[in-house]
Formats: C-alpha cells, structure tokens, sequence
C-alpha cells in the first residue's frame, strides 16, 4: 500500500518560484540526491525561513564538527524514533543506511537502536539523545560525565544536544503539519 501522496497538509502556494538561489539550492539535491526532500519543500511558502533552514541544517549535519556525519544521522533517527516521526524515520533511516553501507544498522535505529551491536561511545551518544528527548529535564551533570568518559569533548556534547534538539524541532513540524516523506526512500540503499 503506497504512503499519501501530499507533501503536507497545509494548503500554503510556492512562493520560491522566482527565487534564483532556492532553485539553484533545488536543482543541487537533484544532483546529489535524485530528489528534493519534502521538508525542502514543505517550507516553499515562505523563502526566508527555507533559506535559514537549509542553512542550518547544512551547517548543523554536513559541517565541521567532532561528530561524523553517521553519527549525526544516528542521533537524528534515534530522536525521530523517539517521537514516533514517520518523516524523519523514512528519511534520515535511509541517510544511516547509505552512510553506514548498512541496511540492517538503518532498520535497527528506526526500530530500536539498543538492539544494534554499537561501540560504547555510540551507544552513550545515543542513550544521551534518547534521555535528551524523552525526558529532557532529568539531563545533568552526570550524564554528560558519561559523554566525557566515552571520549566526547565538551564542543561534541553541544554538537550531540544542537541535533538531538534541531530533529525534535522537525519531528514536531512533520507532525503539526502531517508532512510525509519523498517515497523514493523507501528502496535507497537497500
């Protein structure tokens, strides 16, 4: 059975037609993706707020950081499965397994990834993502001792708390606004 086919469902106009650099932005997912995301999409309405999403988001998952990229990824899924986002789940799921070269890791993050066999310092990183959403007032010292003990950096832990907290951001607009995610990645990387 094929998921819906709208990309939300708001009824907001595209108003990034005539926007040169957003169809530039477009045409580079295109080529590095074979699509544009749906979340790119879904912000069309209003150009000032996709150019500083894109612009986060680049910042925050493809910049410099103590974190990989799979690493960051990870967190994005285990935060979305903590939300339940089907969304976030789809997409970035399908992010870890190109990444990873790992359809399996992929499935496992989307499910549960306390099932997957991961080095003690993922594993931190993760169970700190997990406790970051789920129960984000009990965070404390001691748990972020625990990154430290692992070998996180204080610059890392800030990189771990800015994803975690930037996917609960998302799984919330996917939520709010019944956003679902390109089809196509439903068979990448498999």
């Amino acid at each position: 059975m094929p998921q819906p086919d709208h990309i939300t469902r708001l009824d907001i106009p595209d108003r990034c037609a005539n926007e040169a650099d957003l169809q530039a932005y477009f045409d580079k997912c295109t080529e590095k993706l074979g699509l544009v995301p749906n979340v790119l999409r879904a912000y069309t309405g209003n150009p000032a707020k996709l150019r500083a999403f894109g612009q986060f988001y680049n910042t925050l998952m493809l910049g410099e950081s103590g974190l990989s990229k799979l690493e960051r990824e990870m967190i994005a899924v285990v935060v979305s499965c903590a939300n339940h986002c089907y969304y976030c789940l789809v997409a970035h799921g399908q992010a870890v397994r190109s990444l990873s070269g790992d359809p399996q890791l992929g499935e496992m993050m989307v499910m549960n990834y306390r099932v997957a066999e991961l080095p003690p310092r993922r594993r931190a990183m993760l169970d700190f993502a997990w406790a970051l959403t789920v129960t984000p007032q009990e965070i404390g010292e001691a748990d972020r001792q625990r990154l430290r003990d692992v070998g996180f950096s204080d610059d890392d832990i800030f990189d771990i708390c800015d994803v975690a907290a930037f996917f609960n951001y998302t799984n919330r607009m996917a939520h709010g606004t019944e956003m679902i995610p390109n089809a196509a990645y439903h068979a990448m990387d498999r």
